[in-house]
């Protein structure tokens, strides 16, 4: 169900814009954007209600807040969406029983915090936007959201590609070396699930090559000061290894939102 009054307006760079969805035609934009990157690109497997539909969708997207990049030259509302990330506050993963990342994460030293606290998933970018301007653009919208609901920390599960630890030995090692969140703040891996990021000699490790396997949405976390769980965890579903990431709100506002003039929408 959309919110009005979750959003912030738009921000927008040019003629593109990022705003949460206003519409529910808008999120199933998103949610059809999301099965072109995760199942026809990145070879996510998909039941046949999934396939029949061509949407990516969970019992989550309802009570969620869906960012979205706009291409004005596109038009206007669905047609324009080449980007989503996707929002769940406390309150809405209540809703639900909880959050996406707790089917992989003990994320118990997040939620137990008494402050307002953000999840975030399903992030995808149109291939052909995934230049700088987008990346710039969604992560102005998460600082703008955070800023208007007041949000400390935020967490969520990010992929790596595959899901063969082995093959990620390298950058699964360089993160549980060097970015390990402190312990107060530290996810697990749920034992079921629970796969060692530690695979080799941490001496062995060429930091350059391994910040280089990291996707970009990683990379940006570590830039804004993010921290890593305790373990990674395979889904052969989406065919990616996932670790969970967390961030401490401040940097992000700092970085991302003051640079961006706020044009309010209808």
């Amino acid at each position: 169900m959309i919110d009005p009054e979750a959003g912030f307006g738009e921000l927008r760079a040019g003629h593109l814009g990022v705003r949460i969805a206003i519409s529910d035609e808008e999120v199933e934009a998103a949610q059809a954007l999301r099965y072109r990157i995760f199942y026809e690109e990145m070879g996510a497997h998909a039941d046949a209600e999934t396939a029949a539909a061509r949407r990516d969708s969970d019992s989550f997207d309802p009570v969620a807040d869906h960012l979205l990049v706009l291409d004005h030259n596109l038009g206007e509302g669905a047609s324009a969406v080449v980007g989503t990330y996707r929002l769940i506050r406390r309150e809405a993963a209540a809703k639900v029983g909880g959050f996406y990342s707790a089917s992989e994460y003990d994320v118990t030293p997040l939620t137990s915090r008494p402050g307002p606290v953000l999840e975030l998933g399903r992030s995808c970018v149109d291939a052909a936007y995934r230049g700088r301007p987008s990346m710039q653009l969604l992560w102005a919208g998460i600082a703008a959201y955070i800023a208007k609901h007041n949000i400390e920390v935020m967490f969520g599960c990010a992929s790596l590609p595959g899901t063969d630890p082995d093959t990620l030995a390298m950058p699964l090692t360089y993160l549980h070396t060097e970015h390990l969140a402190p312990r107060e703040l530290r996810p697990r891996a749920v034992p079921e699930r629970f796969v060692r990021m530690d695979r080799m000699d941490p001496a062995q490790i060429d930091r350059r090559a391994a910040l280089a396997d990291l996707p970009p949405l990683v990379k940006g976390y570590l830039r804004l000061g993010g921290f890593v769980g305790d373990g990674a965890v395979i889904d052969p579903q989406f065919n990616t290894t996932d670790v969970c990431v967390v961030v401490m709100t401040e940097l992000v506002t700092d970085k991302y939102f003051r640079h961006f003039e706020r044009s309010k929408v209808s």
